[in-house]
């Protein structure tokens, strides 16, 4: 009898020291649970959506050879660049062998042999090509980054030659088998006999039209994140940061150890955590997709995106991701930082991170036809740049100015430049 009563005895207490514990963590006022300030973490409520590493890896241009000299350029979203690269995405390519660069005449190759120029800007490593495009697994060439591929019909051969160009610059690596016939290229590039014709400037450096190019103007009006907003997504507990005003007029907000500074004036946010990475190795790969997982957690993509590796592989990676409206990018200047998300991994952990609060409404714009100078009036536009430093690159953009009504986007020429400056040229 009496061991049952310390029996009942010690089942009470127990059962009063869990009504206690209950009491304790659930009922006390700010005594929210460390799940839910987990969950307050991660939330992304009312922002923008997530996206898929996939949806961010696409060629920046694509230019077309249709032999004779004859050449034109498609840009992403537009139609016969969307169904080429739709039909290449299901393309097999194997057996990979190293050539030399110097041992082509690219140039005799460009203007007489029909053939796709899929370009990537700054490149894209193998293995996250391999994501978007049916390149089978070779030790040869898995650890480069390409920043072309050339798929191209020699009119001595019977077989289309597919060519993967490192970014090393002087190692091309040619696919032994291409699940493309000649047919199939040359219907591609019959696409673009119909288009306006470029000529190529540079030796290859970059393609100008030969006719003005048609551009839509637009006014977009426009949303913006607020404050609370991104603070609730980068803080793991918003409620003990505090506020710093800076003199030029930005705002700081912190917990000690990680930062948010607002520019207001131009709606333009930079977070920083400086936390010690943990060791181990890392990887382009490993970046890329901790950096696509990082945004689609803290903010998400309001727009449409294309990744660019121009800072990968340094011991701190820079990763940017540029926004496109239509078919051409929106440029990010000094005077209004838009356009473009950016940010800084070590050993794939985020450690900085900038973006605009703004995004655009894209149901509620007016638009309106303008043409893109073109021949000899871009031409003599170039003139005064390539004094400066040699052209690099020429390309359609819009260049963003923030307005009472909203965002206008006005179509310029954007000019890269050799020291890496980017210049926008407009009438």
């Amino acid at each position: 009898m009496k061991e049952r009563m310390k029996s009942i005895l010690l089942l009470l207490l127990v059962i009063g020291s869990l009504v206690q514990s209950y009491y304790l963590i659930y009922r006390l006022p700010g005594s929210d649970t460390a799940a839910k300030a987990m969950n307050n973490y991660i939330k992304t409520d009312n922002m923008g959506p997530q996206e898929k590493v996939e949806n961010l890896i696409y060629p920046d241009k694509m230019l077309i050879h249709m032999g004779g000299g004859k050449h034109t350029v498609f840009y992403p979203n537009s139609t016969f660049y969307s169904l080429i690269n739709t039909r290449l995405k299901g393309r097999g390519f194997e057996g990979f062998q190293r050539r030399s660069v110097e041992n082509m005449d690219w140039n005799k190759i460009r203007n007489e042999d029909p053939g796709i120029e899929l370009t990537f800007g700054s490149g894209i490593p193998v293995s996250l090509l391999q994501r978007v495009m049916q390149i089978q697994p070779d030790p040869l060439f898995e650890a480069e980054r390409i920043n072309r591929i050339w798929i191209y019909n020699p009119p001595s051969d019977s077989k289309a030659h597919a060519l993967f160009f490192s970014t090393e610059g002087d190692v091309v690596y040619e696919a032994g088998k291409v699940d493309l016939t000649v047919q199939d290229v040359q219907q591609h590039v019959d696409f673009g006999k119909s288009w306006i014709p470029y000529s190529m400037q540079g030796g290859g450096a970059y393609y100008l039209p030969e006719k003005p190019i048609d551009m839509i103007e637009a006014s977009v009006e426009i949303g913006s994140y607020t404050v609370g907003q991104m603070q609730q997504s980068l803080f793991f507990d918003p409620g003990i940061t505090r506020y710093i005003q800076e003199k030029d007029g930005s705002e700081i907000y912190t917990d000690s150890k990680r930062s948010l500074q607002v520019r207001k004036e131009q709606k333009w946010m930079s977070y920083t955590d400086p936390a010690a990475p943990p060791a181990g190795e890392s990887s382009d790969n490993k970046d890329v997709l901790a950096a696509v997982d990082f945004v689609n957690e803290h903010g998400g993509w309001n727009g449409v995106y294309r990744l660019d590796l121009s800072g990968i592989g340094t011991e701190q990676s820079q990763i940017m991701f540029q926004q496109y409206y239509g078919s051409y990018p929106v440029l990010d200047t000094m005077n209004f930082h838009y356009g473009t998300m950016k940010l800084e991994l070590q050993q794939s952990n985020v450690s900085t991170y900038e973006r605009s609060l703004i995004y655009m409404q894209a149901e509620q714009q007016t638009k309106r036809m303008i043409k893109l100078p073109g021949g000899e009036e871009l031409n003599a536009m170039l003139i005064a740049f390539n004094k400066e430093s040699p052209v690099v690159d020429l390309y359609p953009a819009y260049l963003p100015e923030l307005t009472t009504n909203g965002l206008k986007l006005t179509p310029v020429w954007a000019v890269k430049l050799a020291n890496g400056q980017i210049r926008a040229a407009q009438l």
